[in-house]
């Protein structure tokens, strides 16, 4: 029985709720595999048209919210940006053939071609690393359109309580493979996530109150008993609402310290690039960025997992 195609809107941005999931047994996405499987993520929704709205990494699956965007005047100067991007570890692909831009700025819009190559690109990283060959994900990825608004919200709501709904953690925060985690932990780095939560007026709040107001529906989402699986107890929830759903510094800082034991270095910007230069191996970048603890002045890293075994 042939595949139904997949319902995708022409010509205009649109939301999109994916799913894929892994088919092998048991929970294989571990620490390393998620950092990596974060970066190829990261990697690919920068050179598509898409905005990353929300994500969520679980042991054996993944969640993905974006906005896809139909060429809008993309100019051939970003198409050559995303192209040099898209090839910066192969140098003899300097620039675009003639002609070729016009395919590229066709491609970069579709969203099945970008989840194509997030999962292939994943893959081979997977069976190299564990020496195996095969399939590694199941069936093809879900896709479903998803309306703005409270519907986006409650979407993002889903994906954010993932890791409380299988037990993994007390507040969606203390994940970091998802996108309160990622906002909390990470500061949002490079700016990968979209702020569109889908709030009424959000155009006239700022970054940390749209922030917030997404903290305070998504815990108080993830209080509601349920049968399928774990919610926040409620003392944290009230704890929450003492603060007003804001993070105080010493949070901030008790969720950055991961960096102390998932760092290979850390410390002033040139110990840790002395001490890389002399550690790394000759397949290593030895002028590897050391990557700036946010909320520490003056602390970089070379964490473990994103740094090295992610690269």
């Amino acid at each position: 029985m042939p595949r139904s195609p997949r319902l995708v809107v022409e010509g205009e941005s649109a939301v999109y709720h994916l799913m894929s999931r892994t088919a092998l047994d048991g929970f294989v996405l571990g620490d390393a595999e998620k950092d990596h499987l974060l970066q190829v993520i990261r990697h690919f929704t920068s050179i598509y048209f898409a905005d990353v709205l929300g994500f969520c990494i679980m042991g054996n699956h993944f969640h993905l919210v974006v906005r896809m965007h139909p060429d809008e005047g993309y100019s051939d100067t970003e198409i050559q940006r995303r192209y040099a991007l898209y090839y910066q570890d192969d140098e003899t692909k300097d620039s675009p053939l003639p002609g070729q831009i016009a395919m590229l700025r066709y491609k970069w819009q579709q969203l099945s071609e970008m989840m194509k190559e997030i999962k292939q690109s994943f893959s081979r990283y997977y069976n190299k690393r564990h020496n195996r060959r095969g399939f590694f994900w199941g069936e093809r990825f879900k896709s479903v359109l998803v309306e703005d608004g409270d519907t986006l919200i409650n979407c993002l709501a889903y994906v954010d309580l993932n890791p409380i709904r299988a037990g993994l953690v007390a507040r969606p925060d203390d994940y970091r493979w998802s996108s309160l985690g990622y906002h909390s932990q990470m500061g949002n780095r490079s700016r990968f996530l979209s702020l569109d939560f889908g709030l009424v007026g959000a155009e006239k709040l700022s970054v940390d109150e749209q922030l917030r107001r997404y903290r305070q529906f998504v815990y108080e989402v993830g209080a509601l008993p349920t049968d399928k699986g774990a919610h926040i107890d409620g003392q944290i929830v009230t704890q929450e609402q003492a603060r007003n759903y804001t993070k105080p510094p010493v949070d901030r800082f008790l969720s950055r310290s991961r960096y102390f034991t998932d760092s290979v270095i850390i410390g002033s910007r040139d110990f840790v690039r002395t001490h890389w230069r002399r550690w790394c191996s000759e397949e290593d970048n030895p002028d590897k960025n050391p990557v700036a603890v946010r909320g520490l002045e003056d602390v970089f890293s070379l964490r473990r997992l994103t740094e090295t075994l992610g690269r």
